[in-house]
């Protein structure tokens, strides 16, 4: 088969299927979507049937792909509902998760600078595959819906901020100045956007939303190739662009008509979880070295080690953002949802691949710690809440629910 036409036909083939079998296990255990897509897309890559090569064209499709997974976590934030102790202790949580992780990383890798890669890859938590999930099941508004969501904000924000910092290739000073600048440069972003007078723009929007002009969509799709252009511009990861794209966006839209704020959300869901989001997952599974890892004791080894250090290093620390009264149930649940990590880590791994400070070893553990963390702990998580004191039951009215100051 020609590799190509390989790759145009079975990638979308794979994400339908992805999407049916997860239907039809859904109806016994609530297993993410992006399992079934990584694990096709494995099945189809060169370390299994060989169907599916790696290409530069795949991969530029793919970071697109996870760029508006950031996008989408940052445009899904609330960061009204989760100001007060949900963020103050994810916060707290967060830092302590970077000094244990940078620690125990410089103790298992070779070297400092590998430890550092290997901490920033544990400190992470994936917000933008857990806000779906949080969705489904009803929790996105509750008191543990918001917990998940300040920890997911800050697991994903801080590693962001922690790469351009320490994995920039300047040095630290330096590297706090260009953050500086994008930082005010985003700011400037997000006033203008909130201080009103988007009439003309908002009027357009609902003008084009049922006609081929799409404004809006190709307002974002602007928005995040312009921001992330500038963080690379800036020598800043590209994500750390994308997450700011959604902050933006969501202030922008927030002065828009209700039902039309609606529509645009609707569109934007459609594009990044129909379109991009699973050719990032999909090719992660494709570049996913299975064969290096089975030929590979030490890496094999570190695979477990480094799945565990995810539950202590993220998870517990992560714990300290449960609300108050929460059971057993609750904090554990919280815990596995905190620990649940894969695009920061694969961010981080294809850093330290490009610079050669990781080894093909110690990124392949990492990146498979952090797929069986999101095939893992997600799962057990809702189990537990389902034990939480409410017993699982919802209110009718989800955003009515008070947040704690």
């Amino acid at each position: 088969m020609n590799p190509l036409v390989g790759t145009i036909v079975l990638v979308p083939l794979l994400a339908v299927v992805a999407a049916l079998v997860a239907s039809v296990v859904g109806r016994v255990a609530k297993i993410p979507l992006v399992v079934f897509e990584i694990l096709l897309g494995i099945l189809v890559g060169p370390s299994v049937l060989g169907w599916v090569p790696a290409t530069d064209a795949l991969h530029a499709v793919g970071q697109f792909g996870l760029a508006f997974l950031f996008f989408m976590a940052g445009n899904e934030i609330d960061f009204h509902a989760i100001r007060g102790r949900p963020l103050r202790r994810a916060s707290l949580g967060w830092i302590i998760s970077l000094a244990v992780g940078v620690l125990l990383g410089v103790l298992l890798a070779p070297n400092a600078i590998a430890g550092v890669y290997v901490g920033i890859a544990l400190c992470s938590t994936a917000l933008g595959t857990l806000m779906p999930m949080l969705r489904d099941a009803g929790e996105l508004r509750t008191p543990f819906g918001l917990a998940v969501t300040a920890v997911g904000a800050v697991g994903e924000f801080g590693p962001l901020l922690a790469i351009s910092l320490f994995l920039s290739g300047r040095r630290p000073l330096a590297a706090a100045l260009v953050l500086i600048a994008f930082a005010v440069i985003a700011a400037g972003a997000v006033w203008f956007a909130a201080r009103g007078g988007h009439a003309r723009f908002h009027a357009l929007v609902r003008a084009t939303l049922h006609t081929s002009g799409q404004f809006a969509v190709r307002v974002v799709v602007l928005a995040i190739a312009a921001l992330v252009g500038l963080s690379l511009a800036l020598g800043l990861d590209m994500l750390l662009g994308a997450f700011a794209a959604g902050v933006v966006v969501r202030v922008l839209l927030s002065g828009a008509a209700e039902e039309d704020a609606k529509l645009v959300e609707t569109k934007l869901e459609a594009v990044a979880f129909g379109v991009l989001v699973p050719v990032f997952f999909i090719e992660t599974g494709i570049t996913f070295d299975l064969r290096g890892l089975l030929g590979d004791p030490h890496a094999l080894l570190l695979l477990p080690i480094f799945l565990v250090l995810l539950l202590v290093v993220r998870g517990l620390p992560g714990s300290l953002a449960a609300p108050r009264g929460s059971t057993f149930a609750d904090r554990a649940s919280l815990t596995l949802f905190s620990a649940t990590g894969l695009p920061i880590i694969v961010a981080v791994t294809n850093i330290g691949l490009k610079d050669h400070d990781l080894t093909s070893g110690t990124a392949t553990a990492l990146v498979g710690a952090g797929m069986l963390s999101v095939l893992i702990f997600p799962v057990v998580a809702l189990l537990l809440r389902q034990r939480s004191a409410d017993g699982g039951v919802r209110p009718p009215d989800p955003d009515r629910i008070p947040v704690e100051g």
